[in-house]
């Protein structure tokens, strides 16, 4: 009788422990996110106008009958005196049936103290507006495999400092991350 008590007694302790360990685990309590959605890097950076000394007779911008490809410093402002975080290039082809090209690539090169690396984005709807949104492709170093918008808005006429060509909005995702970069 005396075996059969025990036994009874810790199938009781064994039922009451598991019971125990379920109302008191800490992933009971915790509280179900409401957004699956990985976090998001907002940048803002400025395309300047080429920096051409008066003796130099080559452009950094160029358009021929089936082209547009341009070569542009990107700044933290939109001031010409601003600090310079990388380079903007581009090869457009502007033609209809090459609207869709893979070719119509704008690069933007950043060297910041929080990242370094490049964007792609892909510039095969530009409707030449004041505002352009375009989708990101991808990236190399801190901006690898990166997905978003970039929207290009034109800086023209808005204040009378301003240098800089297209304010660029940058807004950047990138898959299997647990954490957004800093910044």
């Amino acid at each position: 009788m005396l075996p059969k008590i025990i036994f009874c007694t810790a199938v009781s302790a064994a039922t009451l422990a598991v019971i125990l360990l379920a109302l008191i685990s800490p992933s009971v309590h915790k509280t179900p996110q409401k957004n699956h959605t990985k976090p998001w890097l907002a940048l803002s950076l400025y395309i300047q106008h080429p920096h051409i000394p008066p003796s130099n007779t080559q452009t950094t911008t160029q358009t021929t009958t089936g082209a547009f490809i341009f070569h542009h410093t990107l700044t933290e402002g939109p001031q010409n005196t601003s600090r310079i975080v990388g380079r903007a290039q581009a090869f457009i082809i502007p033609i209809e049936h090459f609207s869709h090209s893979v070719f119509n690539i704008i690069y933007l090169t950043i060297d910041m103290v929080e990242y370094s690396g490049s964007l792609g984005i892909h510039a095969k709807n530009i409707r030449h507006r004041a505002r352009e949104e375009l989708p990101v492709v991808g990236g190399t170093g801190s901006f690898a495999f990166a997905r978003g918008l970039a929207v290009f808005v034109q800086m023209e006429g808005q204040l009378a400092e301003v240098n800089a060509m297209y304010h660029v909005k940058l807004r950047l995702r990138f898959p299997n991350q647990t954490q957004v970069i800093p910044g």
